[in-house]
């Protein structure tokens, strides 16, 4: 009986060792990993260091200016000035000669002149899109070669959409050849912005357009509906959104240049002025280190100019491009919250250079500017100002006096190597990655090329060695998450760039600097960040170290030798 007792208890005691081997090899919980960010980029055309309201500026900006409160302002950071440029490092991580676009996009005959984004460089949407992120663009894409028509006067034909040619640029060169999924926009950069030339979806050209169109509405509309249609997928997106506003020529819509009729009647020294004190109040800068740079040409005063009335209306249009590019920004802030998007997509928002002193009545029509419209009107460029600015009939820009105003308090604007040409305004948004305090400004030395390092290391995505079988150089780009975090780290000890002969090379806080007249001239951003006191009489040693790492960096990438120098 006792042994019975003792097999009939076996059953219960294996059931028991069972159950105590089953718990011990429990598999652990597995943890969630955090969703990674949907990233946006926005990037204005032509937007000056002070323009929007966060920044300094009056330009009635509420939407850009809740990224900010809500988010990082940035007060160190670079682009390389000018459009094309500054597209390719953004898009490509490298400086924009090692991306092939060392001047504009015409193809020369060297690496670094190529025009196009070299297929020795990988974009942003590339390298996102084999980590498993949807990528689409809309706006204005300007780093392929642009076909243009042999003879002049079938040029002018195709600017003016009397007849129709199906590439604008090699396909191949494409966005939608580059990594993007989906795209609306202009290949070619200038546009008319209401009957826009080099207008495509996808690789099909867009050969009219409705009667009500503007297209900084189209661009900001076409963001959101993809938006909404990849917040419907569990993957995550990569959006860059390419403004062509507030680039000339000053085409805006009536209604929003109506709300600027009177603000800049009081001129250019008034405007400067109260942006300057406007950026000490909001913190953005300190007198003590950034001083008022002198006005350009100061010596016309506002009361004396006689085409006052005008300049003012240029610069109210100038105005509600920006105004009308914020409300877009609105309606894609709008469609984050709609679709439980927004708190976890990291949007940043910057400029592709400093305000433009371009006169663009002065170039005339040809190349990218057509000489009439679709529908027969002829295309004022008259420089006696003696037309009505604003709508497509006339081709006009802010000049030299506002773009100085608009980079307030900096020197000089777009395509110059001064403050004024390269530094940005930048903002970085993401409720729910960046934990530094909500407003903050951080001081890092950062650059357009730093967004590859930043998206890779969030998306956890490879930045490759190869891609396609081409040798993909390292990129110099700096990760900016230890700022989301409020981290304080340097950034970039050394800095360049190169365009059209101007140049510049700022090592810690010394910047070399020169327009394309090939004169160095020294500054110390420590204790003159607006460049107002010429330091290279009194420091030859640095001047000629610093020569010599710019020639370093010349030599090793891309920018020299130019196209047509190299020994024979």
């Amino acid at each position: 009986m006792k042994h019975n007792k003792r097999y009939l208890l076996l059953p219960i005691v294996g059931i028991a060792v069972a159950c105590l081997i089953a718990w011990t090899n429990k598999p652990k919980p597995v943890q969630q990993q955090p969703k990674r960010p949907n990233i946006i980029v926005i990037l204005a055309d032509d937007l000056g260091f002070s323009d929007v309201g966060c920044y300094g500026g009056e330009i009635n900006t509420p939407n850009i200016n809740y990224l900010a409160q809500n988010g990082i302002r940035y007060t160190n950071f670079y682009n390389t000035s000018r459009c094309c440029p500054t597209r390719a490092s953004l898009l490509t991580g490298l400086y924009n000669h090692q991306a092939g676009i060392g001047k504009m996009t015409d193809a020369e005959d060297e690496p670094g002149y190529l025009g196009h984004i070299t297929e020795n460089a990988v974009t942003l949407a590339e390298v996102l899109k084999t980590a498993g992120y949807h990528t689409a663009m809309s706006g204005k894409w300007h780093v392929s070669n642009t076909n243009g028509q042999p003879d002049a006067k079938e040029q002018l034909a195709w600017l003016d959409h009397h007849k129709v040619y199906p590439e604008f640029s090699p396909i191949s060169q494409y966005p939608t050849s580059r990594g993007f999924e989906k795209y609306f926009g202009t290949i070619w950069g200038v546009v008319d912005f209401f009957d826009p030339f080099s207008l495509v979806s996808g690789t099909k050209p867009i050969t009219s357009v409705p009667k009500n169109y503007y297209h900084t509405d189209a661009i900001n509309d076409t963001a959101v509906a993809y938006i909404k249609g990849f917040s419907k997928t569990k993957q995550p997106f990569f959006l860059y959104v390419a403004e062509n506003a507030p680039h000339w020529p000053l085409m805006a819509k009536p209604q929003d240049i109506a709300k600027y009729k009177d603000v800049y009647k009081g001129g250019w020294d008034a405007i400067r002025e109260a942006r300057y004190q406007k950026m000490i109040k909001l913190g953005l800068i300190d007198p003590k280190t950034t001083k008022l740079s002198p006005r350009w040409n100061g010596d016309l005063k506002w009361e004396n100019n006689p085409d006052k009335d005008y300049d003012a209306q240029l610069m109210a249009i100038h105005a509600a491009m920006i105004d009308c590019m914020d409300q877009g920004i609105g309606r894609i802030i709008n469609a984050l919250k709609q679709t439980g998007q927004l708190d976890n997509t990291l949007i940043v928002f910057l400029s592709d250079n400093g305000a433009s002193a371009e006169s663009a009545a002065g170039y005339g029509p040809g190349f990218d500017r057509p000489d009439e419209t679709r529908d027969g009107r002829k295309i004022s460029y008259s420089l006696k100002k003696d037309n009505i600015p604003g709508t497509e009939l006339v081709y006009s820009s802010i000049g030299q006096r506002w773009a100085n105003v608009a980079n307030t308090p900096y020197r000089l604007w777009k395509a110059e190597s001064y403050e004024g040409g390269l530094h940005t305004p930048m903002i970085a948004f993401w409720p729910k990655g960046i934990t530094a305090p909500k407003g903050s400004f951080n001081k890092q030395v950062g650059h357009v090329m730093d967004f590859m390092t930043t998206f890779t290391e969030l998306a956890g995505a490879t930045y490759p060695k190869t891609y396609k079988g081409h040798p993909i150089p390292p990129t110099p780009g700096i990760s900016l998450v230890s700022s989301f975090e409020g981290k304080a780290i340097a950034g970039h000890e050394e800095i360049f760039n190169e365009h059209f002969q101007a140049r510049y090379a700022r090592v810690g806080d010394w910047k070399l600097v020169s327009t394309s007249d090939h004169n160095w001239h020294l500054f110390n951003l420590a204790e003159d960040r607006s460049e107002t006191n010429d330091l290279k009489d009194q420091h030859p040693d640095k001047v000629k170290h610093l020569d010599s790492l710019w020639q370093q960096w010349a030599h090793t990438h891309m920018v020299l030798p130019k196209p047509g120098q190299r020994k024979k």
